[in-house]
């Protein structure tokens, strides 16, 4: 019965991963205790990549210890070179939810942290920058183990020593790893400086294991491109790139290609610096283009699947999955041919964003537009907006069913209470050729009507706009606000707004 449950092991693991070098770095393995294993990298594998996590499959589903240490060691002099205590806490708020700002109102987010506290939380480096991380990540019978970034080196040979405390599986004990009983040995160099093309394959086939490798060994502010080509897997990872420029990331296939991670602004509140609660962001970079992958926030609340900071990024055929704020703008973006679903404020949006052939589905308000004086906004053209009649997911509990907001294109309230709080004047979105689905009567708002506000160049336009069967959408409701563009009197506006290079400053978006 042993051989047929190990035998199985394997080939699951193998269908998880693939079929080609991960292969020969996947190995069933029993330690002394007799519970059965399969483990990634293999024991005494070789030319493994220096940002490997290290994976357990057992029997059955592991539970993951409030102690113990995972150790590892360089073999060469058995110094220490990482360190996971299971012992510390993954964050202030390891579930992702924290009271609100304002007492009874859930919609106003978490808290900040507190500042006394003075609690050691599991903290790893990515991009430059401090974020709470979950050491292990447990799914079905496979746990992942995730040492810190660029702990490891290339050339070296590795020990991994584990307390029995740290993975305890249902079916027999497990005794960890002592002495060498799981070694590997990293790659002997890395890729050529000058490499045009870099694979990312997360069984180990390719140059990294991860994005956040691949993004790590590229030179801040490049002048060359370069494509970092991302195998079909899971990618469970925060990914943060910083000063890059000239990098194109393309999925192998853009439902097979998931990248995500459990992130928001409770599990990593703010504190200084960039924002660290989406799970992909791109921030201080230039020229960047997105394709064919899905990206996914498993936490629900301010929640992004992407945030983007920077100039000329492309979103090109992709896919993102987020919660409140799900996609936040800033600078000059072109996104096409992509689906974005969030749960309200869905586009948080502060950059020229011109979205062709897009699909968007939101539980509440598509945006929350903030467009700054001297830009442009929000430009969908060809786009489809469905809204979800589900309550926010933030408000429901076992003992309340949870709250709706209003579904419409786009809000512009008092970012805050009091008359000091700011607003955005030059707020513009600009719907042409737009389906729609499930909005409210109005379509709009609310818009601040507080005295002193003046909402003169705020531009909520829509053109032809239609039901999802091409119908002309019923505008008598629409909030007073709200422009409806025709022909010929905005011949011209239309056609401005309806070419990339009016909305974003002049750049000819150029995708490949």
């Amino acid at each position: 019965m042993r051989s047929v449950i190990v035998t199985a092991l394997l080939l699951a693991f193998a269908a998880c991963t693939s079929m080609e070098t991960g292969r020969e770095n996947s190995a069933a393995s029993r330690p002394t205790n007799g519970a059965a294993v399969l483990l990634f990298p293999a024991n005494k594998a070789t030319s493994v990549n220096p940002d490997t996590h290290l994976v357990l499959t057992f029997r059955s589903a592991p539970a993951i210890g409030s102690s113990g240490l995972v150790r590892i060691y360089d073999a060469a002099d058995n110094s220490l070179v990482d360190t996971l205590d299971l012992s510390i806490p993954v964050s202030p708020r390891p579930l992702g939810r924290a009271p609100p700002r304002v007492a009874g109102d859930v919609n106003s987010g978490p808290g900040p942290v507190d500042p006394n506290d003075k609690t050691l939380y599991q903290v790893n480096m990515i991009g430059g920058f401090d974020f709470c991380f979950f050491p292990i990540i447990v799914h079905d019978n496979t746990a992942t183990i995730y040492p810190h970034n660029n702990a490891l080196k290339y050339g070296h040979t590795y020990i991994v020593r584990m307390d029995p405390s740290v993975l305890t599986p249902r079916d027999a004990k497990f005794a960890g790893f002592a002495n060498d009983s799981w070694t590997f040995t990293t790659k002997a160099a890395a890729p050529a400086a000058t490499a045009a093309r870099i694979v990312v394959a997360a069984d180990g086939s390719g140059d990294f294991n991860t994005i956040q490798g691949a993004l790590d060994f590229l030179p801040k502010q490049s002048a060359k491109r370069t494509t970092i080509f991302i195998k079909n897997g899971r990618y469970e990872e925060i990914v943060f790139m910083h000063q890059k420029s000239n990098v194109t990331l393309r999925g192998e296939n853009r439902d097979r290609v998931q990248v995500g991670y459990r992130n928001n602004s409770a599990f990593n509140p703010s504190r200084g610096g960039p924002s660290r609660r989406p799970a992909f962001s791109v921030v201080d970079s230039t020229d960047i283009q997105l394709s064919t992958f899905t990206v996914s926030n498993y936490f629900v609340g301010q929640a992004e699947a992407l945030l983007v900071r920077g100039e000329r990024v492309i979103i090109d055929r992709m896919t993102l999955n987020g919660s409140g704020d799900a996609l936040t703008t800033y600078g000059t973006i072109y996104m096409k041919d992509s689906k974005l679903i969030g749960h309200g404020d869905t586009i948080l949006a502060y950059a020229a964003l011109y979205c062709e052939r897009c699909e968007l589905h939101s539980i509440g308000p598509f945006t929350w537009t903030r467009t700054p004086a001297g830009g442009h906004g929000n430009v969908f053209i060809n786009s489809t907006f469905i809204a979800i009649d589900k309550p926010l997911p933030w408000t429901v509990s076992a003992t309340d069913p949870g709250q709706k907001s209003k579904s419409v294109l786009a809000r512009l309230p008092r970012n805050g209470p009091g008359t000091s709080a700011p607003n955005f004047p030059y707020a513009e979105m600009v719907l042409i050729n737009c389906k729609t689905q499930g909005l409210t009567p109005e379509g709009w708002g609310p818009v601040e009507d507080a005295p002193g506000f003046d909402s003169s160049k705020v531009h909520f336009w829509e053109y032809n706009t239609t039901d999802m069967n091409g119908r002309p959408a019923e505008m008598s409701a629409r909030h007073p606000i709200v422009k409806q563009l025709t022909l010929p009197a905005d011949a011209k506006l239309i056609a401005d707004y309806s070419r990339p290079e009016f909305v974003l400053n002049g750049w000819k978006p150029n995708v490949n």
